[in-house]
């Protein structure tokens, strides 16, 4: 037994020397932990070259009516503090020519020029800038002038002022939800998962991808070369298949823990340049009081979607590597490997994009059913446990049928591994293979 595992032990080893112990995979690191540190330092990234997340739009008003300043500067304040925590506009009264104000638009790369003018007895407004304005930021425009025309017009019918200052004061809204086991904060949960989840997913299906990968090149490479006639004289094709499989995860686990790494690393640098909080970055990018979100809701989940989805990714890990090494046998060169492996990334790639359209499908069925699926589990199970869609009791489901697949692809993939692995001919391949699962 001791002679076994030290012939599991040594070629793991060297699996894994093979991997990491390369320049390739040294410069791969460093330029990752650079590229991650950096879109986690983003806003400090643009201020160097010249920009400011933070930066405030300047708005200069030309008011032709003499009556109209005001009333939009107000407009405009009331709406942007309805969609933003901060001030996003700097809102400046312009006393010179329209010409003049061109000119001014035209050396100032975030500024707009509004010119109010009167026809009919109505205002009218043109909007200027120098290049294209935000969507977002037009419509807000376009809003407080719409609403800054409905104001003027109501006042020049002599109503009193009290009553305008009424009919314009922003509501004060209570929000009730009837069923007491939903809760506010999670309305907004469905930004998350389409703008704040993706970035937490991606690194697993990347790594999975990897994963596959690695154990198809490495059982082929050995094939190609002869070498696995001489490997599979001196160990068995089991303490083989174990050795892929076991290396190809610790390969993986470690580079999600560099990642990991990296992410603590940008986090680090951002405490040091003083940056403030990431969640600042996500709120100042459109999505709202996401950061607030976060702090709430979303973070008193994690202390068990942490756990579950971790044990998830795990076993999901081990599936996947199981997989590649049955299918990396039956082939006998790279090419091959390569249209096996398609359905297996199409498989993954479903379960990432279910996982962003999660908040779609509230109350399907097919979608509850679809994360007890053992591939795609570790992505979408975790996305539904967030919205509510599925509970505890159904994770830990997709755990045990994980685990249960595991068994089954080692118990009938072993069988086929040891057909294939010494296999040059890919005829009648499959007839073998069928045969090989048979047999006691």
């Amino acid at each position: 037994m001791s002679h076994l595992k030290n012939k599991l032990k040594y070629l793991v080893d060297v699996s894994l020397k093979r991997k990491i112990c390369t320049k390739w995979f040294v410069i791969a690191n460093v330029i990752l932990a650079l590229v991650i540190a950096a879109i986690m330092n983003i806003d400090s990234v643009i201020k160097v070259f010249g920009g400011d997340f933070n930066e405030k739009t300047t708005v200069y008003i030309l008011d032709e009516t003499s009556y109209s300043y005001d009333v939009v500067a107000k407009e405009i304040n009331v709406i942007d503090k309805s969609l933003n925590e901060e001030e996003t506009y700097d809102i400046k009264k312009y006393d010179k020519s329209y010409k003049d104000l061109k000119k001014l638009i035209e050396k100032e790369d975030n500024a707009i020029g509004i010119k109010i003018t009167e026809s009919n007895n109505t205002i009218n407004a043109t909007v200027a800038s120098e290049s294209y304005i935000d969507v977002i930021k037009y419509q807000v425009i376009v809003q407080a002038l719409n609403s800054s025309k409905t104001a003027i017009a109501m006042s020049k019918s002599n109503i009193d002022e009290d009553v305008l200052n009424q009919i314009y004061a922003p509501i004060d809204i209570e929000r009730i939800i009837l069923d007491e086991t939903k809760k506010s904060e999670s309305e907004n949960m469905d930004t998350i998962m389409s703008t704040v989840f993706p970035v937490f997913i991606l690194p697993f299906f990347m790594l999975t991808i990897f994963l596959v990968q690695m154990i198809g090149a490495e059982v082929n490479d050995e094939k190609t070369t002869r070498g696995m006639e001489i490997i599979i004289s001196n160990v068995s094709p089991k303490v083989h298949f174990a050795s892929k499989v076991i290396a190809g995860n610790i390969f993986v686990i470690f580079q999600g823990l560099l990642l990991i790494g990296y992410m603590a690393l940008g986090l680090f640098i951002r405490h040091i340049v003083g940056a403030g909080s990431i969640t600042n970055v996500i709120s100042t990018a459109g999505i709202g009081d996401i950061g607030s979100i976060l702090s709430t809701e979303f973070m008193s989940k994690l202390i068990y979607i942490i756990p579950l989805t971790l044990v998830l990714m795990l076993l999901t890990f081990i599936s996947y590597a199981l997989l590649a090494g049955i299918l990396a046998s039956m082939t006998t060169n790279a090419e091959d490997f390569g249209q096996l492996q398609t359905p297996i990334m199409l498989i993954l790639l479903l379960g990432y994009y279910l996982a962003l359209m999660a908040g779609m499908f509230k109350g399907a069925i097919f979608i509850r059913v679809l994360s007890y699926f053992p591939l795609i589990s570790a992505i979408l199970s975790p996305s539904l446990l967030v919205l509510g869609q599925i509970g505890i009791i159904d994770v830990l489901a997709s755990i045990i049928i994980a685990i249960v697949t595991n068994y089954l692809l080692i118990h009938y993939g072993l069988k086929i591994y040891k057909v294939g692995i010494l296999n040059y001919s890919s005829k009648d391949l499959w007839k073998k293979m069928f045969k090989a699962i048979k047999e006691k």
